[in-house]
């Protein structure tokens, strides 16, 4: 009587929910076909919800007992198909193969399923949920949904018909389903399979790893030892190629445990969604007070943001430059999994590379996705046999793919191989990777090709006091230009932003930062300044976090002047032997720029003050480059004051207004076909 009124409630929800109907259409496909399978495979969505509140007990088993639950959906589906005639070619019971997918489960822990935790029952063949980041993913293969198996004694009453049905449940491996040692249980005889019946599925293997397992991967030590394991997923026929190499997912499956050279835990995936995080309401009280008490000016509030930047790693004033820039790297992050097109690249050139390495480590810790690349590890998608024996080519993600949406920090360019920097080259050109699968290495009849978008700004400095670069300087070096021979020159023409911060620079006053050094060995948790206290890490965690996520628009007059500012030094750059010295992504980081300084005012709206700002970072990384032009821009025009009081950010204003105003004119002589129009007019 249970199993009735279970199956009644099956058919009442079915009805109710539209299944009932999609069952009928599916039903219709399988008999246009005229064709005789094995097994007719039907997906059923269940909302655990809405079958609990009609019947406890159907429910129950839908969480707990899945498979159970799916002979109970089987047999009324079967019922229905001889009832109303929808499959002629159908004969029996075993053929019908349902799969419950689930929208959601209840939101309560013992439903989660948590490798950061200490082991619970996980075996008992029911679903749970795990939220997770793709590290690595394999080809789509195939695998047997279903076959049919003939008893070989030809007398026997079970050598014809469909009563030997075998069909894929979670957790099966294929000699689970399809071997030659099963038995007639009338005769004993063995079975054979009739494999023109033989129904195949596409399967992939996927490896996600929890988000928290990410600070083994950002340089971050709390003086607390941890481990991770990744966690394999299976995914079959509609779920395979649903996900991708460094997005998160929560997956809803049934685990098992899958023996290779040693038991691995796994995941059977049932549902898959993309996470989308939640857009942070604000930003903290001091900041947003310190955004009051600056609204007067356009420049104000970002210039003190880079003074007090990072104030446990370098002392506040010290930097600034680089600090800004970095500021503006990570409000051009994402983590709204869209595709993440204005990248800000930036290259350092120091002599001091160990608080470079410290400043860019703790930078890239206030961002989900700040990824610290290891000398051991590989910075792109490398390939490997998979370990689960399916012939599949398993896809490793590499630090690039893994800081999708986030910060990609390569530590010393120079310390990479020849055939890596081409690599990074290609990459940062293109925003593109692409992986050769060898058909002949990995067993396969043909070769293939992967291309996964490169979703990431990559941080990378040069050590100016290298041996090598010593043995190995130009001679032929023209005004304001930096030497970069370490490296091919267009890699170096690649990134975004080239910034120099040797001790010769502005950006690099020595004694405050020595001081700060030796306070800091001799007291590491002690904050050394007010502003430390004031605005924490945390502070500026809520507004990264915030910034990123504005939309931002260029003004009509911002517009203008950008395109003004990139044909005006495509002029002056350009000779009749080598072209262009401005590349064709020029245009692209002129406005990341803007966008990302307008971010960091936490406005939506991009200015000409905005621009302003684009225009002299990235004219004083053209002039590294490849040395001064016309629209001369000194080394420190961003920061040409230190910044003490009040008095010195007035003057760094007055500085900037007529900075703009030589910018205008720069652009009102060299950039023909762009009107520059006073905001009198």
């Amino acid at each position: 009587m249970s199993n009735l009124k279970m199956k009644e409630a099956a058919l009442i929800y079915l009805d109710r929910s539209g299944g009932l109907q999609k069952f009928i259409d599916d039903c219709k496909y399988y008999n246009d076909l005229k064709q005789s399978h094995a097994v007719y495979r039907f997906n059923v969505l269940i909302n655990p919800s809405d079958i609990v509140e009609l019947d406890a007990e159907l429910g129950n088993h839908i969480l707990h007992q899945p498979l159970k639950a799916a002979q109970v959906f089987q047999s009324v589906c079967y019922i229905a198909v001889k009832t109303l005639s929808l499959i002629g070619q159908l004969q029996t019971e075993t053929q019908i193969n349902i799969v419950l997918k689930l929208t959601h489960l209840p939101p309560l822990p013992s439903y989660c399923l948590d490798l950061c935790e200490f082991p619970r029952d996980y075996t008992s063949q029911r679903f749970y949920t795990m939220q997770g980041i793709v590290i690595a993913m394999t080809t789509v293969t195939k695998y047997t949904q279903g076959a049919r198996f003939l008893c070989s004694d030809e007398a026997c009453p079970l050598s014809k018909g469909f009563q030997y049905i075998r069909v894929h449940v979670p957790g099966a491996t294929e000699s689970a389903t399809v071997r030659n040692d099963f038995l007639c249980n009338l005769c004993s005889s063995s079975l054979q399979e009739d494999r023109k019946f033989r129904v195949l599925g596409d399967k992939q293997i996927v490896e996600i790893i929890t988000a928290k397992s990410l600070h083994a991967f950002q340089g971050y030590c709390n003086n607390q030892s941890f481990r991770f394991q990744s966690l394999t997923v299976f995914l079959r026929d509609e779920s395979v190629n649903k996900m991708n190499i460094g997005d998160e997912y929560k997956v809803i499956g049934i685990p098992t445990c899958v023996k290779t050279s040693q038991t691995a835990l796994c995941i059977e995936a049932n549902s898959i969604t993309l996470c989308i995080p939640k857009v942070p309401s604000g930003i903290s009280d001091s900041f947003r007070c310190l955004l009051s008490l600056t609204s007067s000016s356009r420049w104000k509030f970002t210039a003190i943001l880079a003074n007090i930047f990072a104030s446990q790693i370098v002392p506040p004033g010290t930097y600034n430059l680089l600090k800004l820039c970095l500021l503006m790297s990570l409000v051009q992050t994402s983590d709204r999994n869209k595709e993440l097109e204005n990248c800000l690249d930036i290259l350092i050139v120091t002599s001091d590379t160990l608080l470079i390495d410290r400043l860019l480590n703790f930078s890239i810790n206030l961002v989900p996705r700040g990824i610290r690349h290891s000398v051991s590890t590989e910075i792109f998608p490398t390939l490997s046999r998979n370990k689960y024996g399916t012939g599949a080519v398993s896809i490793q993600a590499g630090s690039a793919l893994l800081a999708k949406g986030g910060i990609c920090f390569i530590g010393d360019l120079a310390s990479h191989k020849k055939d890596k920097l081409e690599q990074l080259q290609s990459a940062v050109e293109s925003r593109s990777i692409t992986v050769y699968i060898s058909g002949k290495k990995f067993g396969d009849d043909v070769d293939q090709q992967m291309t996964f978008p490169v979703q990431c700004s990559f941080w990378s400095f040069l050590d100016m006091d290298s041996s090598s670069r010593r043995n190995i300087q130009k001679t032929n070096m023209l005004i304001g230009q930096m030497d970069c021979s370490l490296i091919p020159a267009n890699l170096v023409e690649a990134f975004a932003l080239l910034i120099n911060c040797n001790e010769s620079s502005p950006c690099h006053p020595l004694l405050p930062t020595v001081q700060h050094t030796l306070k800091k060995a001799i007291d590491p948790e002690r904050l050394l300044y007010l502003a430390s206290k004031q605005f924490t890490t945390e502070d500026f965690e809520k507004l990264l976090a915030f910034a990123k996520n504005l939309n931002v628009e260029f003004s009509l007059e911002a517009e203008r002047m950008i395109h003004g500012y990139y044909l005006a030094s495509r002029r002056i750059r350009t000779d009749s032997i080598c072209g262009s010295k401005l590349s064709a992504s020029a245009l692209k980081y002129l406005v990341s720029l803007s966008e990302a300084h307008a971010r960091l005012n936490l406005r939506n709206k991009v200015l000409k003050e905005d621009v302003l700002i684009a225009a002299l970072l990235f004219e004083t990384s053209l002039t590294l480059k490849y040395g001064a032009a016309v629209f001369c821009v000194a080394p420190n025009a961003v920061f040409p004051f230190e910044q003490y009081n009040e008095e010195y950010l007035e003057q760094r204003d007055v500085y900037l207004t007529q900075c703009q105003q030589q910018l205008q004119q720069f652009i009102a002589t060299y950039g023909p076909g762009t009107a520059i129009f006073a905001s009198d007019e």
